[in-house]
């Protein structure tokens, strides 16, 4: 106990300023359970908030990191005692509760997940919060009654994070995956994670029409705006979209049309306060269904003082599958 580094994100004149600090025991916010972390990991919502884009931080100063892994330190709830492996994703943490790009936690029992038998700590953020969304996503797809026998299914921003697990996942599933991205170059990448089809995201990104050619029977859609109208606009009679994400924008430009005249429907994705029950369920099918070697080939590894630097290139579009920060 006692001083440990932290990346800090504080309220500047003009924006925010990032900057590692000796952070204070003492200075954690309240919470039943102490987690000494091992590793963390590099989200969209991440890079928002340390490069300040964004205003998803919403109590200075701040530690950003919504994601970490590691053992029980000090426990006063009797579901968690000290050495304990355990996971965090969401709950606020790293917007309105000191979070993971730190070697100490403070947090609710209550958030706190078991980490599942045979994955570890490094692999369990290499899933992150984009891994739980993608598994978040197709829970809800099944629970709608869709399986492969329906149709093929669509991942947009599919080299991302969220994309590249439910690639993986939904091609394991025995899914025929169409994989969507602006970035050709990562065709290849995509083909090895199980996508059968690659398709530009400048087929979904712009204006289109309140109904299209039916052309897949599910989707798991991280963009948002015109491409999720796309997406809705295309996807089959009775057929369902997740909906997770807002890279492109927060908007919906469409009509009730994919609704009411060809039964679609829209699955919203949350999970920031998603149920303890739910989460515990999403992480066992994540460690039985993810392939660690698969999960490795989408994953790249740095120390914490490299995330102000993956952050900015995650915004960019330049980082490709999961990043895990591992933590001194």
């Amino acid at each position: 106990m006692g001083t440990f580094k932290a990346l800090r994100i504080d309220k500047a004149e003009k924006g925010t300023t990032a900057n590692f600090v000796d952070f204070n025991d003492s200075d954690l916010m309240d919470g039943d359970v102490t987690v000494k972390i091992s590793h963390s990991t590099v989200n969209y919502k991440d890079g928002l908030a340390i490069t300040g884009r964004s205003p998803v931080v919403r109590r200075f100063p701040m530690i950003p990191g919504i994601d970490f892994a590691g053992v029980v330190e000090a426990s006063d709830n009797p579901a968690f005692k000290v050495g304990d492996a355990v996971v965090l994703t969401g709950w606020g943490v790293g917007e309105t509760h000191l979070g993971g790009y730190a070697a100490r936690a403070r947090v609710k029992a209550d958030w706190l997940v078991p980490l599942p038998t045979g994955l570890s700590p490094a692999h369990a953020m290499a899933i992150g919060t984009a891994g739980f969304t993608a598994m978040l996503s197709i829970l809800a797809l099944e629970s709608h009654g869709l399986t492969p026998a329906a149709g093929p299914v669509v991942v947009t921003g599919a080299a991302g994070g969220v994309g590249s697990i439910a690639v993986a996942l939904l091609a394991k599933a025995g899914w025929d995956v169409i994989a969507v991205t602006g970035r050709p170059a990562e065709a290849d990448y995509l083909r090895s994670l199980g996508a059968k089809e690659i398709l530009d995201r400048a087929e979904l990104s712009g204006p289109g029409r309140p109904l299209g050619k039916e052309r897949w029977a599910a989707g798991v859609d991280s963009v948002g705006s015109h491409t999720l109208a796309n997406v809705l606009s295309q996807t089959r009679y009775g057929g369902a979209v997740a909906a997770c994400g807002l890279a492109q924008g927060m908007d919906l430009p469409t009509s009730v049309a994919p609704f009411i005249l060809r039964g679609v429907s829209l699955l919203g994705i949350d999970s920031v306060m998603c149920p303890k029950g739910r989460r515990i369920t999403a992480w066992a099918r994540l460690a039985h269904d993810l392939d660690a070697a698969r999960l490795d080939s989408m994953s790249q590894t740095v120390k914490l003082e490299d995330v102000p630097g993956v952050a900015e290139a995650i915004l960019d579009g330049k980082v490709r599958g999961r990043t895990i920060v591992t933590i001194d």
